[in-house]
């Protein structure tokens, strides 16, 4: 009997630690309208900013934000990004709290996580699980930088993309996005949010390294190989190469095969769109080719990506 009682009590008190932990989070966490009958999340992350996710925001004018305390207020669009998938907001906030951050280098497999959400005049909503996967810097399927992947073993309920992953304290994680994997929900970690948002608040935008070309992974032949001098088993093949781009100012044709960028090995494209940040644009960068079954060396000035 003493046995059950305790694990009653530290049932209900765990309980009642993430009703707090949910309650501390919904204090930052806002309802998006920017889209017909189907409000969004999203996270008053510094003084005057919010961040949702950016498949949710269909209009760029007539948006507004909906707080805690039920006010709703306008909204001013400050830059979105869709290949991360987040887009900033800027608001007069008055007296509404920000986002207080978990350590995300510190979460593992297996912690207890909840997404937050808030559905307009709803009010707020949660949903609980655990982190399934950590891991490394990886890509977009559009071609974004994200720090570190969390994919999440919850469900992201409708109106719940844009709003926060908490821990068990209410310390923010990063922001909720159902948008990026068809198998995956995902969490983009606060490095990433802090990252483009310094960037959409100072440029509007965010500034990606462009070559002009179009490539396709190949493999390299071992006879290849020999005759190229090269150590590699893959590379990108160039298919396409734009009228007056970087890449033809460069002195790169079709049917080049990029092996390495200054000194980096090349396997497939995705290692190419890699070496492509924004640090990269206006700089020049070394490609080791082969053509014509030679290794050559060419140097290209990364240009900046044109908007969509």
């Amino acid at each position: 009997m003493t046995q059950n009682i305790s694990a009653g009590g530290s049932l209900l008190a765990l309980s009642n630690d993430l009703a707090d932990a949910v309650d501390r989070a919904g204090r930052f966490t806002v309802a998006v309208h920017a889209r017909h009958r189907s409000p969004s999340s999203g996270v008053h992350w510094r003084q005057g900013v919010i961040v949702t996710a950016d498949h949710t925001i269909r209009q760029e004018d007539d948006i507004s934000v909906t707080f805690p305390d039920g006010r709703s207020v306008a909204a001013t669009l400050a830059g979105r990004d869709s290949d991360t998938d987040l887009a900033v907001l800027k608001v007069e906030a008055g007296g509404v709290p920000v986002a207080q951050f978990a350590g995300a280098e510190e979460l593992k497999v297996g912690h207890l996580v909840i997404a937050v959400a808030r559905a307009g005049d709803d009010g707020l909503r949660a949903s609980s699980g655990v982190a399934s996967a950590v891991g490394g810097a990886w890509r977009t399927w559009r071609g974004g930088h994200v720090e570190q992947f969390i994919a999440l073993d919850l469900n992201l309920y409708p109106g719940f993309s844009g709003g926060p992953l908490i821990d068990s304290s209410g310390g923010v994680i990063g922001i909720n996005t159902s948008a990026l994997s068809r198998r995956f929900d995902l969490t983009l970690p606060v490095a990433t949010v802090n990252r483009v948002i310094d960037q959409l608040l100072t440029r509007g935008r965010i500034a990606r390294g462009y070559l002009g070309i179009g490539m396709q992974p190949v493999r390299l032949s071992d006879a290849l190989r020999r005759a190229a001098g090269v150590n590699g088993d893959g590379g990108a093949i160039v298919v396409a190469v734009e009228p007056e781009g970087p890449a033809e100012r460069g002195g790169i044709f079709v049917g080049d095969i990029i092996v390495a960028l200054d000194g980096t090995p090349i396997e497939d494209t995705d290692d190419v769109l890699t070496q492509l940040g924004s640090d990269r644009v206006g700089k020049a960068l070394r490609l080791r080719l082969v053509r014509g079954g030679a290794a050559t060396e060419v140097s290209v000035t990364v240009g900046e990506r044109p908007q969509e």
